[in-house]
């Protein structure tokens, strides 16, 4: 089948692996907040500018929202009702304690007049002061709690491009590319040619380990090796920055980029520590800008990583699963920008480029889709995802996705930048995959199989030093 352009509706079987933790916990970028003590100085900073803008938005809020089926209404009627409340309070807090430091100054004043009994009632009064402003500064968190509980049920709208949907049944397929080879009668699926071969070894790794962590053997391991250097030099041949993270993130981290506590249930936690092991290497290279203040001259920022990636949740039991085609550790490298907010959707398409120009490379069919808003997730605001087609399995298998965050990153990590007139802002964080490494693996081994072994793409015959698996 020959490429096409032409936008049309998603079709094939379930793969991408996300599941109902992944949208229970949203945080957003115009209404970040959530209600985890460790952020609740960040909560009250910038909880009245988010609420302002959902009231002088709503509409366009509640239409939005709804393209990722979320009916907004009623809890947004709720948010604005208690933040009315809160406000009223906080005037009436402001107020008492404006009374209170006045009736302060006054008391020496009095003392200093021989005025003893206006000054003793006047540190009664301020006494009472005092008291109402406890009792109104408790009211005051009740409410800000009672707006943040309701907030952090809101997901982050989409952008206007993301279409209406569903399900990935409803993901438009912006763009298709390379023939659908036709197997041979005898070809084999990729979990049997690595047997054939004796290159990957599933059976050692449950031994060792268990499902889900494979050994790669030979010219296994050195066609893995191949594809993360080969990605890694056309990323820096791009500009990118590559930096060696660490695989272990604490806590601080794990809620800055929004893992946590969302995927809580999906990253494998080091207990004794209170660490975690890396679901991506998005992760720590995005929390190394937390709480920092970039310069508008130093934008965009571009970084790329190689790591192991971990994940408890591998997915459901079935063939679409089986094999390489979901792993609880897996390699990927992966790009990451820090951009400026005007720029960020440009910075999206180059991004797109780049991860189709590393597939087109490797002679893989592929298509791109956008995420319609019933398959994106919480927190993105576009995602594009790039999925290979594996001859074999007669399916599409997903390579990467690659996603605008917006500000919603930078709210909760305190990511801002100085622009040219001094102003300091949110910045806007990006990130994808280019590329995750086992279904690369598994089309091409599927798809390149021959009667004589593996042909190896001629882009990475100078990593791997030999062009034939056999």
């Amino acid at each position: 089948m020959a490429y096409t352009r032409d936008i049309r509706r998603r079709d094939g079987t379930f793969e991408s692996g996300r599941n109902l933790l992944y949208y229970i916990f949203p945080f957003i970028s115009i209404f970040n907040f959530h209600s985890k003590p460790i952020l609740l100085h960040f909560q009250k900073k910038t909880l009245m500018l988010q609420v302002n803008y959902i009231r002088e938005n709503k509409q366009k809020v509640i239409e939005l929202l709804a393209v990722k089926n979320f009916d907004a209404a009623e809890t947004i009627e709720h948010i604005l009702a208690f933040d009315e409340d809160r406000r009223n309070t906080q005037k009436q807090l402001d107020d008492t304690l404006a009374e209170a430091n006045r009736a302060a100054k006054e008391i020496g004043g009095l003392y200093k007049q021989g005025k003893r009994n206006e000054a003793e009632n006047l540190k009664i009064k301020t006494s009472e002061l005092k008291q109402l402003s406890k009792e109104l500064t408790e009211k005051l968190d009740s409410f800000t709690k009672k707006t943040n509980d309701l907030l952090i049920q809101l997901p982050n709208v989409p952008h206007p491009s993301v279409p209406s949907g569903n399900t990935e049944e409803d993901n438009e397929t912006l763009h298709q590319e390379g023939d659908i080879p036709e197997p041979a009668e005898d070809a084999m699926p990729h979990w049997d040619l690595i047997k054939k071969y004796d290159i990957i070894d599933f059976d050692l790794g449950n031994k060792v380990t268990g499902a889900g962590f494979p050994f790669y053997k030979g010219k296994g391991a050195k066609l893995q090796r191949a594809l993360i250097n080969y990605f890694l030099d056309r990323a820096l041949d791009a500009g990118y920055l590559e930096i060696q993270p660490p695989l272990l993130v604490n806590e601080d981290s794990g809620y800055g980029t929004g893992q946590l506590p969302d995927k809580d249930g999906q990253m494998y936690h080091v207990t004794g520590d209170n660490l975690y092991l890396i679901p991506t290497a998005e992760v720590p290279i995005t929390n190394i800008y937390r709480n920092t203040i970039l310069s508008a001259k130093g934008l965009p920022v571009k970084n790329v990583a190689y790591s192991s990636c971990f994940r408890r949740e591998a997915g459901s039991w079935g063939a679409h699963v089986r094999g390489l085609n979901r792993l609880h550790q897996f390699d990927k490298v992966e790009i990451v920008h820090i951009v400026h907010p005007d720029h960020s959707y440009e910075i999206l398409e180059e991004m797109k480029d780049h991860v189709g120009s590393l597939i087109r490379e490797l002679g893989l069919p592929f298509r791109i889709l956008r995420l319609c808003g019933g398959d994106l997730s919480f927190t993105s605001a576009l995602t594009y995802d790039f999925e290979v087609y594996s001859s074999a399995q007669k399916r599409w298998l997903e390579v990467s996705s690659v996603s605008n965050f917006e500000s919603f990153q930078a709210n909760r990590m305190k990511l801002r930048f100085k622009d040219e007139d001094g102003k300091t802002r949110l910045a806007h964080t990006l990130n994808g995959s280019a590329l995750a490494l086992p279904r690369i693996v598994a089309a091409l081994l599927e798809n390149n199989q021959t009667p004589d072994g593996i042909k190896i793409p001629e882009v990475l015959v100078p990593y791997t030093g030999f062009d034939t698996i056999g």
